[in-house]
């Protein structure tokens, strides 16, 4: 018998503020604190819309940002630097043939906004390679000419839309052109857009930019509905 843990955020009450112990944490863009990181509440999470994101001394913070960047696919801005990149075609790209490397990696990089350390830790690695093991959670892959894992991203399909977790590169444009890639497969599978979770220089470059949170619960409804297979099955 399925049970839900979080609560629809359509109709949950964002307190701008909450407390825990000593603490006051500013709240407007989360919907729980401290349920488990679990293979079951990652999956019913990213149905609701909502995905959840490690800060240290925290209790686990699962969010549904009151702004969510999103990409749309008619948005998508390729500046002529990268499109010259794209045309050398010096990388070749696979989907899921190492998602365990790719986490690893995306662990292991470094962010602007990151602090103490990585955000994706042990128990993500272990809960989000489950799910990718259930054809939930998918990896697209760069590979250099002499067939080395040199980028790639991944993310997780909430029910026909691709909400993107992170990237990351170890030659230059690496992880730019896996999304390329991934952007070119949603399409051809009827996807029109993805999930960014939270803007990035980067993905504003590119064309995403942030919509309410109405906004987008709308959207990721009205596209489960369309019952999309973005992924072999």
């Amino acid at each position: 018998m399925f049970s839900s843990t979080f609560p629809d955020p359509r109709e949950y009450d964002f307190p701008e503020w909450a407390l825990y112990g000593e603490y006051f944490y500013k709240a407007d863009d989360i919907v729980s604190f401290g349920d488990p990181l679990t293979v079951d509440n990652v999956r019913e999470a990213y149905r609701k819309g909502i995905f959840p994101w490690y800060i240290e001394g925290v209790p686990l913070p699962w969010f549904c940002p009151a702004k969510r960047a999103v990409l749309n696919f008619s948005e998508l801005h390729i500046g002529r630097s990268l499109a010259k990149e794209r045309r050398k075609g010096q990388f070749t790209f696979t989907i899921d043939r190492d998602f365990g490397a790719v986490i690893r990696n995306c662990a292991a990089s470094k962010r602007d906004r990151q602090q103490g350390g990585t955000w994706i830790t042990d128990d993500f690695v272990s809960v989000y390679s489950q799910l990718h093991d259930e054809g939930i959670v998918h990896s697209v892959e760069a590979w250099d000419k002499s067939g080395k894992l040199v980028g790639g991203l991944y993310g997780v399909d909430a029910g026909g839309l691709f909400c993107g977790e992170s990237m990351f590169f170890l030659q230059p444009n690496a992880s730019k052109l896996s999304l390329l890639f991934l952007v070119d497969h949603l399409r051809s599978r009827g996807s029109t857009w993805l999930d960014v979770q939270v803007m990035t220089d980067h993905m504003k470059a590119l064309g995403a930019r942030d919509i309410d949170r109405r906004e987008f619960l709308d959207k990721l409804k009205e596209t489960q509905l369309l019952g999309l297979r973005l992924f072999d099955e």
